[in-house]
């Protein structure tokens, strides 16, 4: 086939979807103060995990679609929680490794209000994806994403945006971008990024309680 035969529009798609699989390349270190283009606005903390102020978040893009198990979700129904979006691949070996403490958190702060959501990136095979999940007992839901567009559209330029599998986004609850990382994350470290917008964001006590 030859490519100067196809339609332009055809190429730019592919140009595209070509750069969100170069984005979206295994691995497992923090690139320090990328950002997302533009005037992001973050301050990167010593470990690696870009944090913005309450005043000067953005929003991400459209973040929805088919679940691997089929289902439909859109991150802004979830509008209100806290968010933790984190980006995988059955494929990543630092994916892998980080997946037990994902799990550990979500569990412990589900009651506090805290969704988990994954987007799962350059799987071709559902069922290898499912069965990652399995095998580390993910108890929330993974948004499929084989090509990436997810990726490349869902962060505008001027956002903290996911630019390697793992990446980790934490919304706050307006539903904006409030940390990044961009390395592999055990408890702890999740911990970092979740603590202190859990601290913020806690409804007010009543008078007197």
């Amino acid at each position: 086939m030859s490519f100067s035969r196809a339609p332009r529009g055809t190429l730019l798609t592919a140009g595209v979807l070509a750069a969100a699989l170069a984005l979206t390349a295994c691995s497992g270190e923090s690139g320090g103060k990328s950002g997302g283009g533009g005037n992001t606005n973050f301050v990167t903390s010593t470990g690696g995990i870009d944090t913005v102020a309450k005043g000067e978040r953005t929003a991400p893009g459209k973040l929805a679609g088919e679940t691997l198990d089929g289902k439909r979700l859109d991150v802004a129904d979830l509008k209100g929680k806290i968010v933790v979006l984190n980006v995988w691949g059955s494929w990543c070996g630092p994916c892998r490794a980080e997946a037990k403490h994902f799990t550990k958190v979500a569990n412990e702060l589900k009651a506090r209000g805290v969704e988990f959501v994954g987007i799962n990136a350059r799987d071709g095979n559902k069922r290898q994806a499912l069965a990652f999940e399995e095998s580390f007992a993910v108890p929330y839901p993974s948004l499929y994403d084989p090509a990436g567009e997810l990726l490349l559209y869902g962060f505008p330029k001027g956002t903290l945006n996911p630019q390697g599998i793992p990446s980790t986004i934490v919304l706050d609850r307006d539903g904006k971008i409030a940390a990044r990382a961009l390395k592999p994350l055990n408890d702890t470290d999740l911990r970092t990024m979740i603590d202190p917008i859990l601290k913020d964001e806690a409804p007010a006590k009543a008078a007197g309680n």
